[in-house]
């Protein structure tokens, strides 16, 4: 390969796909300590298009910033002990994963144990992750628990509900198109999947649940649909918040924190991955990469575009209802 072809944008902008430029460039050299990865499928993820407007918790470095913070590819060439050619990779930390060919520090790769298909490996970094963090991270679950979640059609939601099914947990699942998406989240392994605005919605989801209340919930959205989780829960269950799709702020009646002793936390698997030991951040992508291998672990896909189409991809991503994840490839495996 002569060139290397990349996504680029020179300004932030609230619509990504006005400041998007496919560019081209020579191709990258690692030096030592690197790992040139050839890059095989990147997904389009909310913290990519916040990233690029310029709101996300990692700031792009302008007037040439490259997109993309997820992504999986196939070492081409090795400067660094561990890694060699052929091996197949994601990347855990940096950006410009919209990119044929990227230099990456070899301490910010992850090797894969087994063969993923490329499209599904590229999604392993952010949703997998935080969802298993959310079923790990904060409460000692046990089979028969039951957990409950908003935005459970999301790439995150429909993650928990397969790993909250291996581990024996129960879900409950608030959607805003329930009709539409029972058949198929239940076919992932939920439970009960609730509309979100339906009529006393807690009081009916609980009479379900035969006397128990969840113990932990999942918050994505914030506002309203928040205080709904928090209803829910049993005295001294945790919520906890990965995302704000409502962008309200979450509030909190006294009465939760006095007399059910209800436990607020958050999540971010980027300061995870940055602070947590290797062994575990190892131990963790060994357990979903072969949950994916073995198709225990599958996320949905809308489209596949090729990477020369980005601005319209990323157009495509920011439609409120797809049936999955948008994907730029790069190269063939």
């Amino acid at each position: 390969m002569s060139e290397n072809h990349y996504a680029e944008f020179s300004e932030c902008g609230m619509k990504p796909q006005d400041v998007l430029a496919y560019v081209s460039g020579p191709v990258p050299v690692p030096a030592e300590g690197e790992v040139l990865v050839r890059m095989m499928a990147a997904p389009i993820n909310p913290a990519d298009i916040n990233f690029i407007q310029g709101v996300y918790g990692v700031k792009p470095v302008l007037p040439h910033s490259r997109a993309g913070l997820e992504g999986c590819g196939v070492v081409e060439e090795s400067r660094a002990g561990g890694f060699r050619k052929g091996d197949q990779v994601i990347l855990l930390r940096g950006v410009g994963s919209w990119s044929e060919l990227v230099a990456v520090p070899a301490v910010n790769l992850m090797k894969l144990p087994v063969a993923v298909d490329p499209v599904q490996a590229a999604m392993l970094k952010v949703n997998p992750l935080t969802a298993l963090r959310m079923l790990e991270g904060f409460v000692s679950l046990k089979p028969g628990d039951w957990i409950v979640q908003n935005a459970a059609n999301s790439g995150v939601g429909r993650c928990i509900i397969q790993l909250a099914r291996q581990m024996g947990v129960r879900t409950v699942n608030f959607v805003r198109r329930p009709d539409e998406l029972r058949e198929e989240l239940t076919a992932l392994g939920a439970d009960l999947v609730v509309g979100e605005n339906d009529e006393d919605v807690v009081k009916s989801t609980l009479a379900l649940l035969d006397g128990k209340r969840p113990v932990l919930a999942s918050n994505a959205v914030g506002g309203e649909s928040a205080l709904r989780l928090m209803d829910m829960l049993a005295p001294g269950g945790s919520m906890v918040t990965y995302g704000a799709m409502s962008r309200k702020s979450i509030k909190v009646p006294n009465g939760f924190l006095i007399f059910k002793g209800i436990r607020l936390e958050g999540l971010w698997v980027t300061q995870w991955l940055k602070h947590a030991p290797a062994q575990d951040i190892a131990a963790a992508y060994d357990k979903l990469a072969r949950l994916m291998a073995e198709g225990s672990l599958v996320q949905a896909v809308d489209t596949v575009f090729p990477l020369s189409e980005v601005r319209r991809a990323v157009e495509k991503a920011q439609e409120e209802f797809r049936n999955g994840k948008i994907v730029l490839k790069m190269n063939e495996a």
